[in-house]
């Protein structure tokens, strides 16, 4: 008699334990690191090539340190010697120099918007070395995520002469970073297996923050900045087709274990853009479009209906388009106040299309903005990145893990189909 085994079908729980075993899901890192490897790192990154001895003098690490620390990461195959710029007569191998081995390696990095998604491929130093976009997937969660991972292999596949490390992903909504799972409501999805998806098409260690979250981590690890120190503070505020926020504390993006907070509700009012008495309805690229149309300065609909031909109007210039600018740029002033006077950080950065996209605009923010503020005068600083805010945030997180823990990460990008 043939004895059947029945086992209990698996609980929801069950299942996420397992996807996490299998993949590759690791939590962003956004954050100016510390450690010896991170520290040794970051210096040839910043001022590379360099040699042992003056990468001491940065770090204040000890001369040992640094050597055993360079020889690791030499052999992780994330720096390499330059033994052409060895300094003339020097004896031994501390004065040959040595820099960011970035040719053979390349970070995917995925920016998914509301209405598109922008796949980026970064090297080593956080260049952009190409970028594609596309319409987000629409339909049912499980078949776009499979046409996004689909788009990504698709597009990883084109790089024959470099080494896919990681893949960092930026979206917005809420972000569970440990599971790599995103709920989205403008795009349907609920508890959306990003992270896992990803990384089972790819084969990749996977990382996934919030956008804004991900925009901060751009300025604070790949802006043309000085190092921020342990107390210093800075609010980063976007605004496009949505608005966020994002703080910065000693060098680390502010994550809460819950998600980022919201200031799509702050009071804001317009009568000429209209909205629901709040920012986002206020501010955002469609309340900006839906009153542009209804003053008649650009069609209802069609391919002329839309923010660059909106643009476009204002610089002929044309009154009317260059009133909702000006009165956009106002609000936004008066929110940045609102937020700094409540906050008052060190360091004060605005990003998004909303500020880069019409720079003729900035004037009337900052003027907003000090009138507003009932602080002490402090300087708004506009995005390092300009328009591509979006994909310098995508590429951090690519490249997050790798800046935090050089040696570790090469290590694990390594592993195909490996525990996380």
């Amino acid at each position: 008699m043939t004895t059947t085994i029945v086992r209990p079908a698996p609980t929801v729980a069950h299942t996420k334990r397992a996807l996490l075993a299998r993949h590759q899901i690791v939590a962003p890192s956004l954050k100016v690191a510390d450690g010896a490897a991170a520290s040794v790192f970051g210096a040839a990154r910043l001022r590379g090539p360099i040699a042992r001895d003056v990468i001491a003098q940065v770090t204040g690490l000890s001369i040992a340190t640094v050597n055993r620390q360079v020889t690791a990461l030499l052999e992780a195959g994330v720096l390499r010697e330059r033994a052409d710029l060895a300094v003339s007569g020097a004896i031994g191998r501390p004065r040959v120099p040595v820099e960011v081995n970035h040719e053979p390696y390349l970070t995917l990095g995925i920016h998914i918007g509301a209405r598109a998604v922008s796949i980026v491929a970064t090297d080593l130093f956080g260049r952009t070395l190409d970028v594609v976009e596309t319409p987000t997937p629409r339909g049912p969660q499980g078949v776009a995520l499979a046409a996004l991972a689909e788009s990504a292999r698709r597009y990883l596949s084109r790089w024959h002469r470099r080494r896919p490390l990681w893949v960092g992903v930026a979206a917005g909504g809420v972000v569970d970073s440990t599971a790599g799972s995103l709920d989205h409501p403008r795009l349907g999805w609920s508890n959306a297996p990003v992270g896992p998806v990803l990384a089972e098409t790819l084969g990749l260690p996977v990382s996934l923050a919030s956008h804004v979250d991900a925009m901060a981590g751009a300025e604070l690890l790949l802006g043309v900045r000085r190092p921020p120190s342990h107390a210093s503070t800075s609010l980063y505020v976007y605004a496009r087709e949505t608005v966020g926020y994002a703080l910065s504390i000693g060098g680390r993006v502010h994550s809460p274990a819950s998600g980022p907070g919201t200031i799509a509700a702050l009071p804001a009012h317009s009568e000429l853009l209209g909205g629901t008495g709040q920012l986002e309805s206020t501010v955002s690229d469609e309340a900006v479009l839906t009153a542009a149309r209804k003053a008649r300065i650009i069609p209802a609909e069609g391919p002329a209906s839309t923010m660059q031909a909106l643009l476009r109007a204002a610089r002929q210039p044309h009154s009317q388009a260059q009133g909702l600018l000006a009165e956009r740029a106002r609000v936004l002033g008066e929110a940045v106040a609102l937020l700094r006077d409540m906050l008052n950080p060190d360091d004060l950065v605005v990003g998004g299309q909303a500020f880069t996209e019409y720079p003729e605009g900035m004037s009337l923010v900052e003027a907003a903005y000090a009138q507003r503020s009932v602080m002490p005068p402090r300087q708004i600083r506009l995005t390092a990145f300009g328009n591509r805010v979006q994909e310098a945030g995508a590429g951090v997180v690519s490249l997050g893990g790798l800046y935090a823990e050089p040696i570790g990460a090469m290590r694990r990008a390594s592993r195909k189909d490996a525990t996380a």
